[in-house]
């Protein structure tokens, strides 16, 4: 399974982190080139590659790390995302529901990926925080995971475990995914919420 951070600003750089910290090989990419990231990409660990867009998305899971808006622009990179996970990591607080046809912002995000299954995760937790050692006394940091398509979570939630969190299944994204989207003005009830889960 190879993986791909596309946007490397606070939370790509912070989801590096954590791939780090585990020695597992992700792809990182911006609307930059890949030189202008690799000195950063270098100085979070030697597993962290800075690649071209185009490259990136050739990973078989990719985590939307930009401004909301941006993932069209990315969904652009490829004609069909058949047989891609995305793994959405964005926010669209300040972004009227209007705007996104009524739809949960995962589920409008979802239209641009055509063919991928999208799974919406590790988007409630600022930056600062998710760039932090998700294994703590014993506990694992919650990240929570929705989706429409059931078959998705199951192996992102595998790699949230793998990068030492404790994934926590929410559901389709207008049910407990709700709880992690921001809408209008108004953030989901779980979003900010700093969560651990003990070891059973």
């Amino acid at each position: 399974m190879s993986y791909a951070i596309v946007g490397f600003g606070k939370i790509g750089q912070a989801l590096a982190h954590a791939f780090a910290r585990r020695n597992i090989e992700v792809t990182v990419a911006s609307r930059h080139p890949p030189e202008a990231l690799a000195p950063q990409a270098r100085a979070i660990g030697p597993t962290v590659v800075a690649k071209s867009l185009r490259d990136a998305v050739e990973a078989d899971t990719i985590i939307l790390a930009v401004p909301f808006w941006e993932h069209r622009e990315v969904a652009k990179a490829l004609p069909s995302w058949e047989g891609k996970t995305v793994i959405d990591a964005t926010n669209t607080f300040g972004v009227s529901p209007e705007e996104l046809d009524g739809l949960p912002s995962s589920a409008f995000v979802a239209k641009a990926f055509t063919g991928a299954k999208l799974v919406k995760g590790f988007n409630h937790l600022g930056a600062a925080t998710l760039a932090t050692d998700p294994v703590v006394e014993g506990g694992h940091r919650v990240v929570f995971l929705s989706s429409d398509d059931e078959d998705a979570i199951a192996p992102v939630a595998a790699l949230a475990k793998h990068l030492g969190f404790a994934p926590v299944e929410l559901g389709k994204l207008n049910e407990g995914g709700a709880l992690v989207h921001a809408r209008g003005r108004a953030w989901g009830p779980l979003i900010f919420q700093d969560l651990f889960r003990k070891e059973l």
